[in-house]
């Protein structure tokens, strides 16, 4: 990417297109548009020196209006969360296909030079993830095809869709399939979050009201990998920059349970809790994390900031966000 390019971010009122804008301004790039369906007041971050827009872009005419004279597309927009929203919801997780579809649309007709499409590893096969142990996922493990319901085909058919508007349109399509990202700045409640923030959100609730207990989705063996956000951004600037046009994964090869996640947020908190196993909620696949051959081959480079890092930092800043809330509460709250 170049310095004079019309960069736009779809999706930026989001955890990580919020966090890609921030760098992006941070490497200097003046010419940078921020664009997401939520009204603004709903932005994770939002900066007054970049032209913002709140647009729907499942709609085919917004997304012309998004990217009216620009060079590049960043499309990270979506409707989905992590694993309880998505299998509650599968068909507003398939309908994001209608803002890929017409963002490639808008892109080859206004002569965008290159696009960029966040793919998720819940495309990978689900016949390969049935086991607590296994290797991490290779990018030629999407197929034969069995995504995750939902969410996981609409990144798979959108996946192709770049593809072949690359082949037969010109369109110099990247896409990252990302693997659990996680990070300040994201959301830990309200039903959308991921693991990470959740389990975070929990023991700072059980030491604020006294309860020593903690409820785990499924029974806590279930393994994952998570990726702090700076290194998400960080890999979709470098994968940006790069010659890469096949998928390629994005994600940390650091594969912990779920009950290995709660004793990290427990070690950092200095608190122990009773688990409650919540077997009927959902839980998704048994076992996956990233494997890292082809970005290490491909970029030299691949996620590398530690889960235990990460998670502190993810802990207080939301720890400082459940004291902000509370203090506001109270204060609005009182007689």
């Amino acid at each position: 990417m170049q310095q004079t390019d019309q960069i736009v971010v779809c999706g930026a009122g989001g955890f990580i297109g919020g966090a890609l804008v921030a760098e992006l301004r941070q490497r200097g790039f003046p010419r940078i548009r921020a664009v997401d369906r939520k009204p603004m007041a709903g932005w994770y971050q939002r900066f007054h020196d970049v032209e913002n827009l709140v647009l729907d872009l499942q709609y085919r005419d917004n997304c012309y209006t998004a990217l009216q004279g620009a060079d590049v597309c960043l499309n990270l927009a979506a409707d989905m969360g992590g694993m309880g929203f998505i299998e509650m919801n599968k068909a507003l997780c398939m309908l994001s296909v209608l803002i890929n579809t017409h963002l490639l649309e808008a892109a080859r007709d206004i002569g965008v030079t290159r696009y960029f499409f966040a793919s998720s590893a819940c495309v990978y096969a689900g016949y390969r993830q049935n086991e607590n142990d296994i290797p991490g996922l290779k990018e030629i493990d999407a197929y034969p095809a069995d995504p995750e319901d939902g969410y996981g085909w609409e990144k798979l058919f959108s996946e192709r869709m770049c593809r072949h508007f690359q082949e037969d349109f010109g369109i110099d399509c990247r896409i990252a399939r990302f693997h659990n990202v996680y990070g300040p700045y994201g959301t830990f409640d309200g039903g959308r979050e991921k693991a990470p923030a959740a389990i975070c959100r929990k023991v700072i609730n059980a030491q604020r009201s006294g309860d020593p207990t903690i409820e785990i989705w499924g029974d806590g063996e279930q393994t994952r990998s998570f990726m702090y956000i700076d290194d998400c951004v960080e890999g979709v600037l470098r994968l940006m920059d790069s010659t890469v046009r096949e998928p390629i994964n994005l994600g940390s090869d650091e594969m912990v349970s779920v009950n290995d996640l709660v004793s990290l947020v427990e070690d950092i908190a200095g608190t122990r809790l009773e688990r409650r196993y919540n077997l009927g909620a959902p839980k998704g696949v048994r076992g996956r994390s990233s494997d890292n051959s082809m970005i290490t081959r491909e970029l030299g480079w691949a996620p590398s900031i530690p889960l235990r890092t990460g998670l502190e930092r993810t802990f207080a800043w939301i720890e400082q966000e459940i004291r902000a809330s509370t203090t506001v509460s109270s204060m609005v709250n009182r007689p």
